[in-house]
C-alpha cells in the first residue's frame, strides 16, 4: 500500500513539472514581441516662469509627412488647452488629429510638463496603433511653444534600416522668441538601428 502510494505521489509530481514546463513555454512562444528602440530625441529643458509657455511635443513622421506616432505631449495642451490657446504646439495638434483622439490615446502619450533638464524621449519604431513600421525614411519633430504665438519646431530625419547615425537637427523659429529660445536647447537626435 505504501508503494503504490509512493508511486502515485512520484507519478503526480513528474505530470505536474511536465504541465508546467509545457504552461511556461506556450507562454514563451505567445508572448509579444519586444520592439528595440529605434531613434532618440534629447535636448536641454528650461522650464520658464510665467503663463502661455512650457508647452511641447515630441512625435514622428513619414517621409511623406504622414503622422506615425506621438512620443509625448504636455498634458495641459493635449488635454483640451489647445481649444482655450490655439497658438498652444500647433503643428502638433493639426498633424496628431488630437480632435478625434479618445481621452484614452491622449492619455497615453500626455503627461505633466518636466521639470528643468535634460530630457529624453524614445522611438521604438512602432506606430500609434503598435504596429512596428517598415525600415524607410522618417522624420522625428519637436515642437515647443515658448510664450504665446512664439514657436520652435526641430526635425531631424531617421532612417530605419540604416544603422546607428547622428542625423542634423534642423531648427525654426516663429515669433519673437527674444530670451524664451532658453526653453529647448542642445536639441541631439541619434538612430540606434
Amino acid at each position: 500500500m505504501k508503494q503504490m502510494f509512493f508511486l502515485a505521489v512520484l507519478l503526480s509530481t513528474v505530470l505536474t513539472c511536465t504541465t508546467a514546463q509545457q504552461s511556461s513555454e506556450d507562454v514563451r512562444e505567445t508572448a509579444p514581441l519586444v520592439t528595440q528602440p529605434a531613434a532618440e530625441l534629447t535636448f536641454d529643458f528650461t522650464r520658464l516662469r510665467g503663463v502661455a509657455s512650457n508647452q511641447f511635443a515630441v512625435w514622428v513622421e513619414d517621409a511623406q509627412g504622414r503622422y506615425v506616432k506621438t512620443l509625448y505631449a504636455v498634458r495641459w495642451t493635449a488635454n483640451g488647452g489647445w481649444r482655450r490657446r490655439p497658438t498652444s504646439i500647433p503643428v502638433w495638434v493639426e498633424k496628431s488629429g488630437l480632435s478625434e483622439k479618445t481621452q484614452t490615446q491622449v492619455d497615453a502619450v500626455s503627461a505633466a510638463t518636466p521639470g528643468t533638464g535634460k530630457l529624453t524621449y524614445t522611438w521604438d519604431g512602432t506606430d500609434s496603433r503598435g504596429a512596428v513600421v517598415p525600415a524607410g525614411d522618417y522624420v522625428i519633430f519637436l515642437e515647443g511653444t515658448l510664450r504665446w504665438a512664439n514657436q520652435v519646431l526641430y526635425s531631424a530625419p531617421v532612417s530605419l534600416g540604416q544603422g546607428p547615425a547622428t542625423p542634423q537637427v534642423k531648427v525654426e523659429y516663429s515669433g519673437d522668441a527674444g530670451d524664451d529660445r532658453a526653453m529647448i536647447g542642445g536639441v541631439e537626435v541619434r538612430v540606434l538601428r
